[in-house]
């Protein structure tokens, strides 16, 4: 029987920790799902370690191996490789509670015939009891990624699951001598045209490692400036108040300096008045809070 939802792991050099979300996998209540693996390139024992999970045979999994690129041409690569119905990208280095898949199934039982629903949305914690920022709002039941940061002040990361078809029709774009964009870059494109039905529930258990992204944020910013640039113009398109046209506009203007062409993107901005507010600040910040140490 063919599987509702595929969860994938995008890894890279993870192969000492896979094998706790392998093992909260094997643990979910419900089977309706299979993994999908994109190894971007490791140069560890991840494939050995893969290898011998798909010869126990207690799992659907799917293993790809890449020249290294990146999360984002890796989750390229996994969407198009998915066969499901539902997409779930959960890290190599974290695990999902037991009844996470039967949760986000259940939900999307009730509401996968409406067509202005892009997925399903749940929480990071953790814990079961201690999430990676704040509660969701009570009583939300749809909204936009968008909506749930900047309208109702969520923090923190959360879990979101998306019909396969319309990751497809928007895939990451990284650029070419580059290797990262941020996720957002494709959810909030999303939210122009669909919602997320809420799951108020913790479903996806992280720690963050000294080796990840989040522990390298302003370093990854300054090795791929221009993706960084691709997102906070996107951001900026998106702003509907001046703090938001002001803190995105300030932060394109970061990726600009460290890409080199600060001038040009500066005369590029549609707002001049704005930009001439916020490029000493975007200096700033480039020479302070995201230089190098």
């Amino acid at each position: 029987m063919a599987k509702t939802m595929t969860i994938f792991t995008p890894t890279y050099n993870r192969g000492y920790i896979i094998g706790e979300l392998y093992q909260s996998l094997l643990a979910q209540t419900s089977q309706d799902f299979c993994w999908l693996v994109v190894d971007d390139g490791s140069t560890d024992d991840t494939a050995s370690v893969i290898s011998g999970f798909i010869e126990e045979g207690r799992l659907e999994i799917t293993y790809l191996h890449q020249e290294n690129g990146g999360k984002q041409r890796a989750h390229n690569t996994g969407v198009a490789a998915c066969a499901t119905e539902l997409f779930f990208c959960v890290d190599s280095d974290d695990t999902l509670v037991s009844s996470a898949v039967q949760d986000v199934l259940e939900l999307w039982g009730r509401c996968r015939e409406d067509s202005s629903l892009a997925g399903v949305i749940a929480m990071r914690g953790r814990s079961v009891k201690e999430p990676m920022g704040t509660w969701f709002p009570k009583g939300l039941t749809r909204t936009t990624m968008w909506d749930l940061y900047y309208k109702w002040h969520h923090r923190g990361d959360t879990a979101p699951i998306y019909r396969t078809e319309l990751l497809r029709a928007f895939p990451y774009v990284v650029e070419p001598s580059e290797k990262f964009i941020g996720e957002t870059y494709v959810y909030h494109q999303i939210d122009q045209h669909y919602e997320l039905a809420v799951l108020d529930k913790i479903i996806w258990i992280c720690e963050y490692l000294p080796d990840g992204y989040t522990s390298h944020v302003r370093q990854v910013t300054r090795e791929n400036p221009r993706g960084y640039m691709r997102l906070k113009r996107l951001f900026l398109d998106y702003s509907d108040t001046f703090r938001l046209k002001a803190e995105n506009t300030s932060l394109y203007l970061v990726g600009a300096y460290f890409a080199g062409c600060f001038d040009e993107a500066y005369r590029g901005l549609p707002n001049k008045p704005l930009a001439t507010l916020c490029a000493p600040l975007a200096f700033l910040l480039a020479k302070t809070v995201y230089r190098s140490r």
